[in-house]
C-alpha cells in the first residue's frame, strides 16, 4: 500500500512545474528498453532489440487497479528481459513543463519502484500525429487505427531515444 508522500500511476496533481528536472536515467546503450505513452487509461508500450536499434510496437494496456498495473510491468520487465524503461514525457509547445509532464514524471518514478528498472524521459511532441500518419499511411482506418496509435507513439518514443547522441537532454520539437 503507498502513502501519500510516494508517487502513484493515478495522481490528480495537475500543479505545473516551473523547472526542469533533467531526463532521468542515462541508460545503458546495450540490452533491452521499455517504451512507454503514458496515459491515465492505456498505456502504449514498445519495446526495443538487445543492441537498441530498432523499437518495435507491442501492445496498448488499459490499466486497471495499482497492484493489476504493478504486475503488467514487472511481468513486462521480466519476460523482455528490460534493463532500463523510457516514458514519454508531454511538454508544451515551447518545451515547458506543465501539469501532465508532471504527471509522466509521478508515474516514471513509480514504475522505477516497481520494476526496480531506471527511467529516463523523451519529449513526446508530435508522437500521436506522428503515429496516426504512418497508420493513415499504411492504409489503417477508423477504430482500427485508434487501437493501435498508442503503441505506435510508444515505439516512436523509445526509438528516438535510442537514435539519440544525447541522452541527457530533451531533443527539438519533432515535425511531421
Amino acid at each position: 500500500m503507498t502513502n501519500s508522500s510516494e508517487p502513484t500511476p493515478h495522481s490528480d496533481d495537475k500543479t505545473p512545474r516551473s523547472e526542469s528536472h533533467g531526463m532521468g536515467a542515462v541508460l545503458p546503450k546495450e540490452g533491452r528498453l521499455l517504451g512507454l505513452d503514458y496515459g491515465t487509461k492505456r498505456l502504449g508500450v514498445a519495446v526495443c532489440d538487445d543492441m537498441q536499434i530498432i523499437a518495435s510496437p507491442l501492445e496498448n494496456y488499459t490499466r486497471h487497479a495499482i497492484q493489476a498495473d504493478e504486475m503488467f510491468l514487472q511481468q513486462a520487465v521480466k519476460e523482455y528481459r528490460v534493463i532500463g524503461i523510457v516514458v514519454g514525457l508531454p511538454v508544451h509547445m515551447s518545451g515547458d513543463e506543465g501539469g501532465k509532464a508532471n504527471e509522466a514524471r509521478q508515474f516514471g518514478q513509480w514504475v522505477e519502484q516497481v520494476t526496480g528498472c531506471p527511467v529516463a524521459y523523451r519529449d513526446e511532441r508530435y508522437t500521436t500525429s506522428m503515429a496516426n500518419d504512418h497508420l493513415r499511411d499504411a492504409g489503417i482506418r477508423g477504430g482500427r487505427r485508434k487501437d493501435l496509435r498508442d503503441k505506435i507513439a510508444a515505439q516512436i518514443i523509445l526509438q528516438s531515444y535510442i537514435d539519440s547522441t544525447d541522452r541527457t537532454t530533451l531533443p527539438p520539437p519533432y515535425y511531421s
